[in-house]
This record gives structure tokens, sequence and C-alpha cells, in this order.
């Protein structure tokens, strides 16, 4: 069966040449380890750490004896196939990488900027995110953060700056010793749960106060900017909005820290933290949802202006024409696993079509309230279990390629408009994989190699979910058929 597989491209078979490694390096890194250090003398364990394709943090913890190896001009060796595993952290059978290659290692540098403390660590301890190359010195090419570079780089030769936000959704949790359920406020003076939604309670967030202040302390330790918190529509429900950077892959940096803090945070007050799309059947999904603006090299925001459709321009309606011409085949990235779809339906305020408006949250592609500087667009479609490197590289794809070939995003809904409900996306894991594997634009900008392999990959996870049987199928079917 080995013989049939593809051997692996270039940039994994060579011998490394460490003189190439070092023309991608900063020269000043070493120098922000050494003032890290100067300042936290103390530090024991330095976690390496790197996004996979599904956005779960993996890496390893070194003593202080090898903490400048990932900073040297020689880098660090790291397992290259630890980036395309499944959720549960197992290898693919479908792909090379990890079963019929030897599992090499390649060479993984700091990301200059994102060195910082771990409070929440039992010994001193910091951590550090790796930018992945290969042999050959180039950008390995399976690396999140490396496909949301090459995707961003169209726009860039355009002249144009995003500026990216993003704000997620997640539950706390408890166990109640026969089940998980969302954390609830308490009535006061009794142990009765308080009923109800309410939506936007400062009373919620009064009952979370530990997790909050403890959070924002992590986030300021760590530089992340976490801006506002608001209890969500649920109960247990949360979100915390990150301030807008105009880098995307800081932007991808800044969620995927703020989703480890979150999760270690709750851990330190005796809860539990998920951003999995749709944890409780009855309660309101869990949404990433990104707020995207362009600059023009002199810093004008090029979505202001004018248009047939409102005070915003052409550029702004070519931008959603190609993100919503690029969504059918972003659904694989923005619902990356079998849960993800569980958060689509009616009423939910999450949009299962390509639409588009101003200032309406039942919308895809929603114009959000702002001044003229401030025009943007609001992305609602992701999941906050979705992978934010993956997630700003399909939009910013779509996004250029709508602005390159000018294309018209069609009707848009207007204020009093009735909105058709009618379900046009695939909503369905494997009819999002169809049309991921069908689609034309992403492997454009995300190179061929990384859409082939995030294909297979996902897709195999989807039969290896399928093949389980749950005890919903006994329960349905054991006794009746």
């Amino acid at each position: 069966m080995t013989g049939s597989i593809a051997r692996p491209p270039s940039w994994r078979r060579r011998t490394p040449n460490r003189e190439v490694y070092g023309d991608m390096v900063n020269k000043d890194i070493g120098n922000e380890l050494k003032a890290f250090l100067e300042n936290a003398p103390d530090t024991e364990l330095l976690e390496i750490a790197v996004a996979d394709m599904n956005g779960i943090l993996r890496g390893k913890r070194l003593q202080k004896e090898d903490f400048g190896k990932p900073f040297s001009k020689s880098g660090i060796n790291y397992c290259a196939s630890s980036v395309v595993m499944d959720t549960r952290g197992e290898s693919f059978d479908s792909i090379i990488y990890g079963s019929a290659d030897g599992d090499p290692d390649i060479i993984g540098h700091a990301a200059p900027g994102t060195l910082a403390v771990i409070p929440w660590a039992a010994a001193p301890s910091a951590q550090v995110l790796l930018d992945l190359v290969g042999i050959d010195g180039e950008p390995y090419p399976l690396d999140p953060r490396n496909v949301l570079r090459k995707a961003a780089k169209p726009l860039a030769d355009m002249g144009l700056r995003p500026v990216i936000a993003t704000e997620l959704e997640f539950y706390l949790i408890e166990h109640d010793g026969e089940q998980f359920r969302a954390k609830v406020g308490r009535i006061p003076g009794s142990q009765l749960p308080q009923g109800g939604l309410q939506f936007s309670s400062l009373d919620d967030l009064a009952d979370i106060d530990p997790f909050l202040l403890d959070l924002a302390k992590v986030c300021r330790a760590q530089n992340i900017p976490a801006g506002a918190a608001l209890s969500e529509y649920a109960p247990g429900q949360f979100e915390i909005n990150l301030q807008h950077v105009d880098d995307p892959v800081l932007a991808g940096d800044h969620a995927i820290f703020l989703k480890r803090a979150v999760k270690a945070v709750a851990r330190r007050n005796d809860l539990a933290a998920s951003f999995m799309a749709k944890p409780f059947a009855d309660l309101s999904g869990c949404g990433m949802h990104v707020h995207i603006s362009l600059l023009d090299e002199d810093g004008n925001n090029v979505f202001a202006g004018t248009s047939a459709d409102g005070d915003f321009s052409d550029t702004l309606r070519h931008a959603i024409g190609g993100m919503a011409a690029a969504m059918d085949e972003s659904m694989a990235i923005f619902a990356p696993n079998a849960n993800s779809y569980r958060r689509y339906g009616r009423n939910s305020y999450v949009p299962s079509s390509p639409n588009w408006g101003y200032n309406n949250r039942d919308l895809a592609l929603r114009i959000p309230l702002s001044s003229a500087s401030n025009t943007r667009v609001e992305h609602r479609v992701a999941g906050a279990d979705s992978n934010p490197y993956l997630v700003l590289a399909a939009m910013l794809a779509g996004m250029h390629h709508g602005i390159a070939n000018k294309i018209d995003p069609g009707a848009m809904v207007k204020a009093g408009d009735k909105i058709d409900n009618e379900t046009t996306l695939p909503v369905r894991w494997e009819l999002a994989l169809d049309a991921y594997d069908a689609g034309k634009i992403l492997p454009q900008y995300f190179g061929q190699e990384f859409h082939r392999v995030f294909g297979s990959c996902r897709r195999e996870e989807c039969d290896r979910f399928h093949s389980e049987i749950s005890d919903r199928d006994y329960e349905w079917y054991l006794r009746a058929v």
C-alpha cells in the first residue's frame, strides 16, 4: 500500500541546510529572549508551541539549558506531522505525513513577539510560538500561520493592509456528577439556579468576577489585547472581544492565545471552558465573529465612501462579493468538525446563506454601525471551534478574489427586508467537504498541497467519527427496528 503513496515534497527530503534557515530568522530574536530573561530570571520552563490544522496548540517543554535553541540561527527540530493530526491527536492514514514518510523533523524558529509568561503554570514558565520552515529553508506549507501569510500576500501586493478584530464566544461549564452543564448563576440567598437567558446581564458577569479578573490579569501579562466581556445569549455563555490589529497573523495569534488563557484560567477557578460550537442542544452555539477593514498605503480605509447600495465603497461591495463566492468551499474551515454543524439552524443568529447587509446580525456578512473611518465587514459564519489562522486566510482569499475580479455581491438585505431563511450553504459535514474539494478559489491562495492535505484529513476524521456507534443509535434503533 505504501508503494502507491507519493514521496514527500522536496522540503521534507533534503539534508537540512542550517545556513538557509538563518536567512529567515529575525536577527534580533535572540535579544528578545535575553530581554525577557532579564525581566523574568526565575523562568524554569519554556513551552514551544504550534497550532495544528484544527487550531489546537501542540508542542513541548524545554528546560532552561535549551531555551536558546528556538531563538538560535539554526532553530530547533520539530516533528512535522504534529500540524496534521486529527482532533484527538492521532495521525492520518490517507496522507504520507507521519504515516509513510518516517515522521521526520523540520525546523522551528521562535516567532518574534510571541514570547510571554505563563501565569497559571506551577513553576515559573514562558511560552513562544514557532515559525516552521522546511529543510530547504522555505516556509513549511502545512503550518497554518504560513498558510495565512500566503493568503494575505495578494492583498499586500495591492498595497492593502487588513485591520482585524475577533470576538470569541465560549461556555463556562460545571459537572454535576452525572453530566456537563452550563454554569448558571444562583438566585441571591439560595442555591436555586437563575432562570432565563439574561442576555447582556451584568449580574451574570458579577457571578464570575473571580474568573474575569483573573483572565484580565493573564491577558495583560501575555500581551493579549482583550477588550469587552459580555454575557451572551445563553446561561453560562460569554464573549471576549479582542482589539483590532493591522497584522492578520498577529490577530490569529491573539485568538489562539486567548482560547488557551480562557481554558487555563477556568481550570484555575475550578471550572471548565469550552469553545465547542454547540455543546448544548437547547442553548445557543458559539461563534467566532471577525471584523475586518482594509487600509491603503496612506492609512485610508478603502471601505469608506459611497456606492449604489449605501455609505460604503464599491471596494467593500466587491470584497463582500468575493467572500460570498468563496463561502461554500470555505465551510469546511468555518465548521471543521462534526459538532460544528449542530450550530447552524433557524432563529439562531447563525447564517446559513451568504447574505449581506447593514447592521443586521442575522446576516453572514454584516456592515456594522460605525463612523466612515471605521467602515468594516463583520463575518459571522465561523464557529468558535475553528482555526483562527485558516478562517482569516479564507476570508482574505475571498476578499482579494472579489476585489481583483470586481465581483458583485448580489442584492443587499436592507432595513425592513424579510430575510430568506433558505439554507444555501453546505451545513452538513460531508457536503461541506465536497464543496471544499470542488473549490477553485482557495487552492490559489492556500497552495495546492495544503489544500489537498487539509481536505483529506478532514474527510478521514469525518469517516472516523461516523464509524463510532453512539448511545443515540441504541436509544433510537436497538429496540424499535
